[in-house]
C-alpha cells in the first residue's frame, strides 16, 4: 500500500479508502490509485479491482414521466463523470425514504440525490447527517441549508392561468399536489397571483387536492364537475394529475377544450400527439438531473463552498388544450 500511495501521489489512508470504499474519494484520485495498482502488478491479485464510485438516487415516484426524465439526465451525467448510479423509489413515503437511504449507505454509496418527501427532515435528514453523507435535493425546495436543484414554478403557473383568463375564463380550478411540498405551494401561489392580476374571485371550492397522482387527479376532477357551478377551465399542477383529469373529463363526456379547457405543469412525450394537444409548463427535467449530479460531484471532491440552490427556467408551451387555434407550439421561457 505504501508503494501504491507513493506511485499515485496520495496517502496510504487514501489507498485504503479506495480499496475498501470506506470513505468518498474523488474520481480522479481513484483513477490515480487504480493506475498505480495496475502499474505495480496488483490488479490481478484481488486488490484494487476498479469499482466506480457510487451515487444513490432516491426518487419520489418513478411512475411520473417527469421523474423518469430527471433520472435519465442524472444517469447520463453520472456515467460521464465515472459514477455508478443506483436508484430507489420512495413512493413519496417518508419512512421508506429513510429506509432507502440507509440501504444505499450500507452498500457504500458515496453520495445521495434525493427528491424529498414532505417529512424528509424527520426521517431522511437524520440518516444523512449521522454519516455526514454529501447529498443534493432534486425538484423540491427546502429551507435546510444544502445543495438543491429545482425549476421555476411560480411564474410559469401564473402565465398558464393568466392565459386562461385572457381567453375569457372566470371559473378556473386548480388540482394541487401533495401538501407541504414546495412545488405544490409555489404553483398554487402562481395560480393565486394570476387570479389577482385578472381581478377574478378566489373560490376555495375550485382548489382541489389531486395528491400528485392520476387517481387523485381523476377524483378531484369529478368533484369539480359535480359542483353547482363547475369550472370552465382546469390547471393541473403535475403530469400525473393531468392524465387523471383527462380520464374524468372523457368519462363525463366533456370535450377539451370546448367544454373544459386544460393547462398543465410538466410536459411529456405524447403531450402534442393527440387532439387536443396539451398546453403546458415544460420543466427542464433532464437538465435538472444532470445539474444535481454536477453539484454532488463537486461535494465529493471536497468542495467546502457554501450550499448552492440552482433554479432552472421552465418554458410555457402553447398548444390547443387551452382553447387556442391549431397553431404550431409557441414557447415562452420563465426563469433565470
Amino acid at each position: 500500500m505504501k508503494d501504491v500511495a507513493a506511485r499515485a501521489g496520495v496517502s496510504v489512508s487514501t489507498v485504503s479508502h479506495v480499496l475498501n470504499r470506506t470513505r468518498a474519494v474523488a474520481p480522479d484520485t481513484q483513477e490515480r490509485v487504480h493506475a498505480a495498482l495496475a502499474e505495480l502488478g496488483y490488479e490481478g491479485v484481488g486488490l484494487g479491482q476498479q469499482v466506480p464510485a457510487a451515487i444513490g438516487f432516491v426518487v419520489a415516484n418513478t411512475s411520473y414521466a417527469y421523474f423518469a426524465e430527471v433520472v435519465q439526465g442524472a444517469e447520463a451525467e453520472a456515467r460521464r463523470r465515472g459514477y455508478a448510479l443506483f436508484l430507489c423509489d420512495s413512493h413519496d413515503d417518508p419512512d421508506y425514504e429513510a429506509q432507502a437511504i440507509s440501504t444505499l449507505l450500507s452498500h457504500r454509496a458515496d453520495g445521495v440525490l434525493l427528491s424529498p418527501t414532505s417529512q424528509w427532515r424527520r426521517t431522511a435528514l437524520p440518516v444523512l447527517r449521522r454519516k455526514s453523507t454529501p447529498f443534493v435535493l432534486v425538484d423540491r425546495l427546502t429551507d435546510v441549508r444544502c445543495d438543491q436543484v429545482v425549476s421555476e414554478n411560480v411564474a410559469p403557473a401564473e402565465t398558464l392561468v393568466s392565459h386562461l383568463a385572457e381567453l375569457g375564463h372566470t371559473r378556473i380550478a386548480i388540482l394541487t399536489g401533495l401538501p407541504d411540498l414546495s412545488t405544490t405551494a409555489e404553483r398554487l401561489l402562481g395560480y393565486q397571483r394570476a387570479l389577482r392580476r385578472w381581478r377574478l374571485d378566489f373560490d376555495e371550492k375550485l382548489v382541489v387536492p389531486g395528491q400528485s397522482t392520476s387517481r387523485g387527479g381523476k377524483t378531484a376532477t369529478r368533484e369539480l364537475l359535480n359542483l353547482p357551478d363547475p369550472p370552465s377551465a382546469i390547471f393541473c399542477s403535475n403530469d400525473a394529475m393531468t392524465v387523471g383529469a383527462l380520464q374524468a373529463l372523457r368519462d363525463a363526456g366533456c370535450r377539451v377544450p370546448d367544454d373544459v379547457a386544460i393547462v398543465a405543469f410538466d410536459d411529456f412525450e405524447w403531450a402534442d400527439m393527440f387532439t387536443p394537444s396539451m398546453t403546458v409548463a415544460a420543466q427542464p427535467a433532464y437538465t435538472i438531473g444532470a445539474e444535481a449530479v454536477k453539484l454532488l460531484d463537486s461535494r465529493l471532491r471536497h468542495d467546502n463552498s457554501p450550499a448552492k440552490t440552482v433554479r432552472l427556467p421552465a418554458e410555457v408551451v402553447h398548444r390547443t388544450s387551452c382553447g387556442c387555434d391549431h397553431l404550431p407550439a409557441v414557447r415562452r421561457r420563465h426563469g433565470s
